[in-house]
C-alpha cells in the first residue's frame, strides 16, 4: 500500500471532479467546537516511520493539551482519495488529516474552497523556514489550484525522493566496484549481463519504469525545464535534447539487457520483492521503499543519488491538511507544530523517514544518516524535480502505457514522445 500509493494518483482527478459534483461549493468555519477532541485522521502504518512518528506526536500533543483527547481515526489512502471532496464539506470532516499533494489532489480542493488557508500559520510558527523551495513547492496553490505558489493549504513534515539502491553483496560477489560515477553504473550493468544476470529491477504495468525514463531525462535537464513542464512556466518540447535522451536510453537499456523486456507487465511490488531477493542487484526507486528494505533485505545493501545529474524525482511528503469546516483548527495548528519539531523529526529519521527539520546530529543508524544526508544534498542545490504523472489528470496511466511499448520494443523513442506530448497538451490547463 505504501509504495502503491506513491503513484500519487494524479489519475484520480476525475472521481475527484466527480464526486465534487455532489458536494455544495465551498466550505464553511461553522459547526461548534468542544475544544476537547482533536480528530485526526491519516494512512500511514503503525509500523512505518510516520506511523511511529506521529503517535508519539499524539502522546506529546495529550500531555500538552490535559482534557484534551486525540480522536484518531485510521483510514485508507484510497479511501481518503474517493470520499474526501465529500466528506470534507460535511460534519464529518476531520480537524487535520494526511492528504496527498499535487495540482489533481490538494490543489483540486483548494481551488474549490475545501480546505483552510494556513498561510497565516505558517508564517506564526515559521513552519515556511523549515521547509527548502522544493518541498514547499507543493504546499501552495494558485487560485487556479496549480501548485508552486499562492497560499499554503498544506504542510508536509517529511519528504521523499528517489535513489539508486543497491546489492553491495551480489556486487562484491562479481567482483563489481561500488558505482560513483554513472559510467561506473553502466560498466557494472555490461558485467552483470554478461554473468547472466539482469541488473535493474523493473515494472512495467506500474512505476518504477517511467522514473528511469525520467530520471535519465533529467540528467540532461535544468530546473528551467522542470518548470516547465511541472508548473506550466513555459512550453514544454517532448522533442528535446533531454526528452529524446531519456526515451532513446531507456529503449537502449532495454535492447542491452540491463531491463528485462518481461518486466512490461510487472508491478512495482514485483520489483522491489525481486530487489528484496537478490535476483536485481539494482533498483531506482523511492525512499518509500527505504524502511521495508531495512527490515526485510539478508543482504547488505546501500543508496546513493543518481550519478551524474543535479536534479532527481522527489517533492515534499503528503501533507497535513486542515479541512475548510473543521472544528478544533486551533488544536490541528498545534499538532502540526509538534510534528515539525525536532524531537518528532529527529524520531522519524531514526525509524527510516525523510524528516524536513532533523537535527542531523540526532540520527544515529547509519544508513538513516546516508538516506538523510543525500536529501539535504538535494534540498541544497534545489534538485528535487517532483513526478512525470504530476502535469496533468490521467498521466500516469499514459505514461504506464507508452513505457511498456518502449520495453516490448512495439513502439519507438520518437513515437512515445508523440504519444506523451499529445496527452500533456491536452491535459494542460488553460491560462
Amino acid at each position: 500500500m505504501l509504495t502503491a500509493r506513491r503513484r500519487v494518483v494524479a489519475t484520480a482527478a476525475a472521481v475527484l471532479t466527480g464526486s465534487l459534483l455532489l458536494a455544495s461549493c465551498g466550505g464553511s468555519d461553522s459547526g461548534s467546537s468542544d475544544g476537547k477532541t482533536l480528530k485526526l485522521w491519516h494512512y500511514e502504518a503503525p509500523n512505518s516511520a510516520m506511523g511511529i512518528a506521529w503517535n508519539e506526536a499524539i502522546k506529546e500533543f495529550e500531555a500538552k493539551h490535559p482534557g484534551v483527547k486525540v480522536k484518531f481515526e485510521e483510514k485508507g489512502f484510497e479511501q481518503i482519495q474517493k470520499t474526501a471532496p465529500m466528506v470534507l464539506n460535511s460534519s464529518d470532516a476531520p480537524d487535520l488529516m494526511e492528504y496527498n499533494k499535487g495540482n489533481a489532489t490538494a490543489g483540486l480542493l483548494s481551488k474549490q474552497g475545501l480546505l483552510t488557508d494556513l498561510t497565516p500559520e505558517v508564517t506564526e510558527h515559521g513552519w515556511d523556514k523549515m521547509l527548502s523551495a522544493g518541498v514547499r513547492t507543493t504546499s501552495q496553490y494558485d487560485a487556479n489550484g496549480v501548485m508552486g505558489s499562492g497560499k499554503w493549504y498544506g504542510v508536509p513534515n517529511y519528504a521523499e525522493y528517489t535513489m539508486v539502491f543497491y546489492n553491495k553483496d551480489l556486487f562484491k560477489k562479481y567482483g563489481i566496484a561500488e558505482p560513483k560515477t554513472l559510467d561506473d553504473l553502466t560498466s557494472a550493468m555490461d558485467t552483470f549481463v554478461a554473468k547472466g544476470v539482469t541488473p535493474l529491477a523493473n515494472a512495467g504495468a506500474e512505476y518504477p519504469a517511467q522514473q528511469y525514463l525520467y530520471q535519465l531525462a533529467l540528467s540532461k535537464a535544468d530546473r528551467s525545464w522542470v518548470d516547465s513542464y511541472e508548473l506550466y512556466k513555459g512550453k514544454a518540447d517532448f522533442h528535446d535534447a533531454a526528452w529524446t535522451y531519456g526515451a532513446t536510453t531507456f529503449a537502449d537499456w532495454v535492447k542491452k539487457g540491463y531491463i528485462g523486456k518481461t518486466s512490461s507487465g510487472a508491478k512495482a511490488e514485483d520489483a522491489g520483492v525481486a530487489f528484496i531477493q537478490g535476483k536485481n542487484p539494482i533498483l531506482f526507486s523511492g525512499s518509500w521503499w527505504y524502511g521495508r528494505f531495512k527490515a526485510e533485505n539478508k543482504f547488505d545493501w546501500g543508496t546513493m543519488l543518481w550519478p551524474g545529474s543535479n536534479l532527481t524525482l522527489g517533492s515534499g511528503g503528503n501533507l497535513w491538511v486542515v479541512p475548510k469546516g473543521a472544528k478544533n483548527k486551533d488544536l490541528a495548528y498545534d499538532f502540526i507544530d509538534i510534528t515539525m519539531s525536532k524531537k518528532i523529526q529527529n524520531l522519524l529519521g531514526n525509524k527510516g523517514g525523510v524528516p524536513v527539520a532533523a537535527d542531523a546530529s540526532a540520527i544515529t543508524d547509519p544508513q538513516a544518516k546516508t538516506l538523510i544526508s543525500n536529501f539535504n544534498t538535494l534540498s541544497d542545490r534545489d534538485g528535487l524535480a517532483f513526478y512525470p504523472d504530476w502535469p496533468v489528470p490521467g498521466f500516469y496511466d499514459v505514461l504506464v502505457s507508452e513505457t511498456q511499448k518502449l520495453i516490448t520494443g512495439s513502439e519507438k523513442p520518437d513515437d512515445f514522445l508523440d504519444h506523451v506530448r499529445q496527452a500533456y497538451d491536452k491535459g494542460v490547463p488553460q491560462q
